[in-house]
């Protein structure tokens, strides 16, 4: 959707070196923002990120507006079910629906061999692939690894929105995962016992307001697994991370 960091960056480059050509979409997507979320405010910085683009290897950039994406009178709308109706698909009702319509239609748009996203959306990427599987896109998706700044926050373009207090407070996310996985290297395998302690580390933190923290399978969201997944909202920024257990975690940014 836009404000391109260096977790996008890493998207662009990877198809970049492994296509002839390479397409990048940049929408923010009035269908999957919720009432009284963020549309309005979130960032747009077009030239920046058409510039950014190029410079990775971006053959095209397709940049519609809202009137030329969704035309007067469309009716039509994808859902997947199942994963659209739990964790993040609860906190917000029809944001998976607006994700699903959007990505289907960026996809007739652009026909691509691959489609590239971020890790750290994790359950946006399980209703993609599943999109893309019963629809019979013949779409290859690749999925590229969370980046994360020097000390361990997942990149976001909502992560602008932090002050100084609140970007030291998010970094309780990334403390619980890591909490987390090393009970998990340490041999704990209990989901629930993996829950609370990811819970328990982030009620350590006075601004963190959690939405949820799972251990979740990471193919239907539903059943425990080994993907730790948290929604955090630290002061009027909601944040998301994940982490699969036992894996190492993503190399942080160079200072």
């Amino acid at each position: 959707m836009g404000a391109l960091h260096a977790g996008h960056a890493s998207l662009i480059r990877a198809a970049a070196a492994e296509n002839d050509r390479t397409v990048v979409s940049i929408f923010v997507n009035p269908l999957q923002f919720g009432a009284g979320e963020d549309f309005e405010s979130y960032p747009r910085p077009f030239e920046k990120d058409r510039q950014l683009a190029r410079e990775l290897g971006a053959a095209a950039i397709y940049a519609p507006s809202p009137g030329e994406m969704y035309r007067a009178g469309a009716a039509t709308r994808v859902r997947v079910s199942g994963l659209s109706d739990v964790l993040e698909g609860v906190s917000r009702p029809g944001h998976f629906e607006g994700v699903a319509t959007v990505v289907a239609k960026l996809f007739n748009a652009s026909r691509p061999d691959r489609a590239y996203f971020g890790q750290k959306d994790a359950q946006q990427v399980a209703v993609v692939r599943r999109l893309a599987s019963d629809l019979d896109t013949g779409i290859e998706i690749r999925v590229c690894p969370i980046v994360r700044d020097v000390d361990g926050l997942a990149l976001s373009s909502r992560n602008a929105y932090l002050n100084t207090e609140e970007r030291e407070a998010a970094l309780a996310l990334s403390r619980a995962l890591r909490s987390a996985n090393s009970a998990f290297l340490k041999g704990e395998r209990d989901p629930g016992q993996l829950r609370r302690l990811l819970q328990d580390m982030l009620r350590e933190e006075p601004r963190a307001n959690v939405d949820y923290a799972d251990v979740v399978d990471p193919v239907d969201f539903a059943g425990p697994g080994q993907l730790a997944v948290l929604a955090v909202r630290i002061g009027r920024t909601r944040l998301i991370d994940n982490h699969q257990l036992g894996e190492p975690f993503a190399a942080a940014l160079s200072g």
